[in-house]
């Protein structure tokens, strides 16, 4: 039986679990997202907080699964799909973070058009930029590899 984002076995007692690999796929595909987007914000920023490292592995594991399921679509319209993506998670941590928590992880008042001060249409922009190298990248690697298709 296979599932929509996951592939997925009845067991003896007909309960669904994941295939073990799949669950390692996931979870190397956000810890990838995780380093990969701390670093980023290092280079960018001198700096990161944990919770975007944890929003960095969410992002790219969703962005990995959407990629999937909609294969066929224009590497654009994945992109902006994508950046509308990351740019709800940013929301959402940022409200979270540091409207409710008050830890002041990043604050974009000062940038036109804001939100709250969590997010903006300048890194709107930025994360569909980010969408279009990440979605290049990753159709190489999913030529290279068959163990990366979900």
């Amino acid at each position: 039986m296979e599932g929509k984002f996951a592939k997925e076995k009845l067991n003896s007692d007909m309960r669904v679990s994941f295939l073990p690999n799949e669950a390692l796929k996931a979870v190397i595909i956000f810890a990838i997202g995780f380093v990969g987007y701390g670093v980023i914000e290092i280079l960018f920023r001198g700096y990161t907080h944990w919770s975007m490292l944890l929003t960095g592995g969410a992002c790219l594991l969703t962005l990995y699964y959407l990629n999937f399921q909609y294969k066929n679509a224009p590497l654009v319209l994945k992109a902006l799909g994508g950046a509308i993506v990351i740019t709800l998670y940013e929301f959402t941590v940022g409200v979270i973070v540091n409207l409710l928590f008050h830890f002041n992880v990043w604050d974009y008042s000062a940038l036109p058009m804001d939100f709250l001060g969590q997010i903006c249409p300048l890194f709107t922009f930025l994360w569909f930029l980010l969408c279009l190298a990440l979605l290049s990248i990753s159709k190489v690697l999913y030529r290279a590899s068959r163990y990366l298709m979900p």
